[in-house]
């Protein structure tokens, strides 16, 4: 393990913040929240403005901060690439595949973790490593970066705190299965919902649990955070939303003629949950009643995860399109034809729309 210079922290108000700024989307899900809403603007009918060919399937989802995109490609190569022009500014090579980890940016450095169970800390300026941390299985979950820790799980069965500084252990919590989700933080404290079907928040500063909620189904999808309540779909057919105060469960919704799980992360708008689902739809959910408010249907599942700007839901499918919807409605405004699976999520920032696809290039719309 090699060490790094200083670097300047992500600002404490981060935390507060439950809508990616208009220029710039510095982790998955945009916010520590993990709330998948943007501030910025985009055109009503977007135009492609260039592609990037990674050269593998691209399943991580992109970061945009200074008027640069950092994306992992499935090859293990992390890149940077101007966002006006799609010309490459560095090439950082992992050495092992990256697959659904998705890049988080942080003071001068930008983080991300592969299938070899490595977390790397690269610099920021020229892609130059600064210092990595081994776990002991693959690592998909994205890094959330709080304060002078990088939060990150793992299929060893982890959430591990790491010095963004040093690269060194501050501590971890052991769970009973694969921490595949990324952690969404809020408060003091950072939740997991897990493969062990248990929901766990945990507080930031030393790592000690401070309660669970059986959520009774494994959870692949990552939870959003709206004051006291989070949200998240199950390998049990449902989406769950949880009370923080209460410690339970307040609404189970499900589609008893459309069995199939939820492996996309959901975004919050206007009083409503929005999820993608494998039984080929968009999914808008009232938040007070956990009934349905819309659905949209697509030709294949939607493991890609919903983004939500100027009223608009920007999301993925596996059907090979890039969607655009009235948040309001769910009535479909745009699509354009990707042609291969779009798994990976939207970033939103500075006028422009980045996602990745199975064909592994890179597509950047404004």
């Amino acid at each position: 393990m090699c060490l790094c210079a200083s670097v300047s922290l992500w600002p404490v108000d981060a935390q507060q913040r439950a809508t990616a700024p208009a220029n710039e989307w510095r982790q998955f899900r945009g916010t520590p929240q993990l709330t998948g809403t943007s501030a910025a603007t985009l055109p009503p009918t977007l135009e492609l403005l260039w592609t990037y060919d990674a050269g593998d399937t691209m399943e991580s989802s992109a970061a945009i901060v200074g008027g640069v995109v950092y994306v992992g490609g499935g090859s293990g190569d992390l890149l940077a690439l101007d966002l006006a022009s799609g010309t490459l500014r560095w090439k950082y090579a992992t050495g092992n595949l990256i697959g659904e980890s998705s890049p988080a940016v942080a003071g001068g450095a930008v983080y991300i973790a592969d299938l070899g169970g490595i977390l790397h800390a690269v610099n920021l300026a020229d892609g130059k490593p600064l210092w990595t941390f081994k776990t002991l299985s693959e690592i998909k979950s994205s890094p959330v970066v709080i304060n002078d820790l990088v939060l990150i799980g793992s299929y060893d069965g982890n959430l591990y705190a790491v010095d963004v500084k040093t690269g060194r252990q501050r501590w971890k919590v052991q769970t009973k299965g694969q921490v595949h989700a990324t952690p969404a933080v809020q408060d003091g404290l950072t939740f997991i919902a897990g493969c062990d079907s248990i929901f766990r928040a945990i507080r930031v500063t030393d790592g000690r649990e401070m309660y669970q909620i059986d959520s009774g189904a494994y959870t692949g999808a990552s939870p959003v955070l709206d004051g006291d309540r989070a949200y998240f779909g199950t390998f049990n057919n449902e989406v769950l939303a949880l009370d923080l105060k209460k410690r339970s469960v307040v609404w189970r919704y499900s589609q008893p003629d459309a069995r199939f799980p939820y492996y996309s992360s959901a975004a919050i708008d206007g009083g409503r949950v929005i999820v993608g689902g494998r039984d080929k739809a968009v999914h808008a959910i009232d938040t007070a009643t956990g009934r349905a408010a819309w659905t949209f249907v697509t030709r294949a599942r939607v493991d890609s995860s919903p983004v939500v700007s100027g009223g608009r839901v920007y999301v993925g499918s596996s059907d090979g399109r890039l969607y655009v919807l009235d948040s309001a409605s769910g009535k479909k405004l745009w699509e354009f034809e990707i042609g291969a699976d779009v798994t990976a999520s939207p970033a939103v920032a500075a006028g422009r729309l980045v996602i990745g696809a199975q064909d592994g290039k890179l597509y950047v719309f404004g």
